[in-house]
């Protein structure tokens, strides 16, 4: 039996034993806000549909209105039955939720799921609900002790993840898409995508480096136009990221934020049928009519905006101010027809970094990664407290495979049997 260095023996057997760990440990990330009050906010989830769904099944998913999930990712609602539609298998949208103060963390908890035959905790989290929420969380949310028996009909509570950050990004009004990232994204590419920076992503996310792993969830910064409704408004927080629309009053009233805009624009909806005085007092004006008269000291500007919903009631103001010049049309987001199909270039695809002509990574000018000094994982000054945190689920391991084997074959030839 050849001779074998028992210190030379232990070390390899530590060094196995470290990279197997690091393959058990490597576990998704998320971004966790801290709160401690009663509020809520507006926000969105980065949804993909694991399979094809009506608009309705997407909205029933999250227990949402169908209406505001097309607003919210600008396609047309005045097509016939629109809430049918069949949307197809990949299809990447926003959903728009309530985001709560739960236990002392922002996440929603509205969403209910009825469990189905075969269903499985990693099945519901994984596919159905496209890696928003860990299996493991769903478990510690309904206090599941056994989570290999699940009944049929069983209504589970889904957690899902998002942020509030006061409303606002940089001290302009924002609201926080939560973003599964996908094997072939980068922080560049995300940021390209939105229309931000990676310094920005870095410091919402509370990130010490660019690195990102299929799996984790990004809070993504939208810039976008608030409202100021009074706190007695149920639609008070209204916010509408920029380039889409929000549905509001029972759908009556469809409210705007315009390409590179930060001022709300509502008018009455096309849905609308049954519903109260949207005529301004006082006035001929009716919500969303602006009226426009040129003189010597500048132009009179009149308008008729719209001021909330509250019991029953639209909200209606008139507001007068003298301008420099005469303000140009609304400029409305462009309507896009429900899609039936998904293309590598749609929209609501997620995009990986920009690529120059020659195929390299290329970075915006403005997107500069900061010098900070900080250790991984901590957020670099001035940023937000948000945090990242370990998810439950276990993601990308399989990425360290290669090496691990590549140093056991390396220690089988070192120390043949």
């Amino acid at each position: 039996m050849p001779n074998r260095n028992p210190a030379f023996f232990s070390f390899c057997k530590a060094l196995c034993f470290m990279f197997f760990t690091n393959v058990a440990l490597v576990a998704s990330k998320s971004t966790i806000e801290p709160c401690s009050n009663s509020d809520s906010c507006n926000a969105l989830l980065g949804y993909t549909l694991y399979t094809d769904l009506k608009v309705a099944e997407v909205a029933s998913l999250f227990q949402v209105d169908p209406i505001s999930i097309l607003t919210a990712n600008a396609i047309d609602i005045s097509y016939p039955d629109v809430e049918n539609h069949i949307l197809p298998s990949q299809l990447f949208l926003k959903i728009p939720i309530l985001c709560s103060c739960v236990d002392g963390i922002r996440k929603s908890v509205s969403t209910h799921y009825k469990t189905r035959p075969q269903d499985t905790l990693s099945s519901i989290a994984d596919s159905i609900y496209a890696g928003l929420v860990s299996a493991d969380q769903i478990r510690e949310a309904n206090t599941i002790a056994d989570p290999s028996v699940l009944d049929v009909g069983e209504n589970l509570v889904i957690p899902l993840p998002c942020t509030c950050f006061n409303g606002t990004d940089n001290g302009l009004p924002a609201i926080y898409l939560s973003y599964v990232v996908k094997p072939v994204d980068t922080l560049a590419g995300i940021a390209a995508t939105y229309s931000t920076t990676i310094t920005d992503l870095m410091n919402v996310n509370a990130m010490g480096g660019t690195a990102i792993k299929a799996g984790d969830i990004l809070a993504v910064p939208l810039s976008a136009c608030a409202s100021n409704f009074p706190k007695y408004a149920s639609d008070s927080g209204l916010i509408v990221p920029n380039g889409s629309y929000a549905i509001t009053a029972s759908h009556c009233v469809q409210c705007s934020c315009g390409p590179g805009s930060r001022n709300l624009y509502c008018m009455p909806a096309s849905l609308a049928v049954s519903c109260s005085s949207m005529q301004c007092k006082s006035s001929n004006l009716m919500l969303g009519n602006v009226t426009v008269q040129q003189s010597s000291a500048g132009c009179k500007v009149t308008s008729c905006a719209y001021g909330g919903y509250a019991n029953g009631t639209i909200i209606t103001w008139l507001s007068s101010s003298l301008q420099p010049r005469c303000p140009g049309p609304q400029q409305f987001p462009p309507l896009i027809a429900p899609p039936t199909y998904v293309t590598q270039d749609s929209v609501f695809a997620p995009a990986p970094a920009p690529q120059t002509n020659s195929a390299r990574t290329s970075v915006p000018r403005t997107s500069t990664v900061p010098s900070t000094g900080s250790f991984p994982g901590l957020s670099p000054t001035g940023a937000p407290f948000g945090s990242l945190s370990d998810a439950s689920t276990l993601m990308n391991s399989v990425a360290t495979l290669p090496t691990v084997l590549t140093m056991y074959l390396l220690i089988k030839l070192i120390l043949p049997l």
